[in-house]
């Protein structure tokens, strides 16, 4: 695996700074059932790293007092996580909105039986990874026979009522380019996928967000082993906008890791770059307990540039367009 952060001081990525905290989002763990080639995590089935119950306490005791009404979880496979359920109930019951960033194929992994019952039930929110509305172009970027496990997922969690028109149960779509290019237009290509899905599978959904690969852990290394990660770079920057910085994500979330550290963003936390907190080298949650990190400085590197570059990208889809 190349190290990319050491490639990343070139351009200068504009300083920026925190305003008030939303979501906290948190990486349960980096185990994942998939192994995909653009993913940012290096996640995948033979990786161990996962939040233990005393951390999971941890989060759950900063949603209780900090006012967070947004619970964002994500991984590897959130859902592989033996606390998740239990998280998700008790953050449900605080009254915290909680997003699933959900793969679609864990839904018919061994010991997941009732998942996408129960995330119906709890009414949260799922985020579901769908590089394409094509099969090739999908099992290339995520491994052979993941197209038709991920539409028979969607088709499930539409029986379930998920993607219906009065929005109770949220299902979002996330696309992501298949290598070193920008993603298209959201609004064009989330109209592509809802007549190619629909007409072929019956399938409907709520919203599709575009994001960007990110030039870390698994992407970024390919980058490197293609001798094509300064030329990616290159067109990130060359493709900034200064007035996607407004609505970056970093700006209002907060990232947790496996461990219980903190971070501005999940492409930090996959750099090792913390959260900037005097006197904390190192922040973990519970550091932050009864702080308001409103003006905090963000911690920015050339990676940046894949929020900013043109219609913009964040854990929320395109920031224009």
């Amino acid at each position: 695996m190349h190290a990319t952060l050491p490639l990343m001081q070139q351009y200068g990525f504009p300083a920026m700074q925190r305003r008030q905290l939303d979501t906290l989002q948190v990486n349960l763990g980096y185990r994942c059932n998939q192994s995909c080639l653009h993913c940012h995590v290096n996640a995948g089935p033979q990786r161990n790293e996962m939040m233990a119950r005393e951390t999971v306490a941890d989060v759950l005791a900063f949603l209780e007092v900090s006012g967070v009404k947004q619970l964002d979880l994500t991984g590897g496979a959130p859902e592989l996580n033996g606390h998740f359920r239990g998280l998700v109930m008790r953050a449900r019951e605080i009254g915290v909105h909680v997003i699933d960033r959900c793969n679609l194929t864990v839904l018919d992994e061994p010991g997941q039986e009732g998942l996408g019952e129960f995330l119906a039930h709890q009414q949260v929110e799922i985020t579901a990874s769908l590089p394409c509305y094509l099969e090739d172009n999908v099992d290339r970027q995520r491994g052979a026979g993941v197209f038709k496990r991920s539409i028979a997922a969607l088709q499930r969690l539409n029986a379930l009522g998920y993607g219906k028109d009065d929005a109770r149960l949220t299902l979002n779509l996330v696309y992501n380019p298949q290598g070193a290019a920008l993603p298209p237009a959201q609004a064009g290509l989330e109209a592509d996928y809802r007549r190619d899905l629909g007409e072929r599978f019956g399938i409907r959904f709520t919203r599709l967000y575009t994001l960007a690969n990110m030039p870390i852990q698994r992407f970024g290394s390919t980058l490197v082993s293609k001798g094509a990660f300064g030329a990616y770079m290159a067109l990130l920057r060359g493709a900034h906008r200064d007035e996607n910085l407004d609505g970056v994500m970093c700006r209002n979330l907060l990232s947790v890791d496996w461990q219980g550290y903190v971070y501005d963003c999940d492409f930090n936390q996959m750099l090792g770059l913390p959260l900037a907190v005097e006197g904390k080298q190192r922040p973990q949650l519970s550091d932050l307990i009864g702080r308001d990190l409103s003006g905090n400085p963000i911690v920015v590197r050339d990676h940046c540039y894949g929020c900013t570059a043109g219609n913009g990208s964040s854990c929320g889809g395109a920031l224009r367009g």
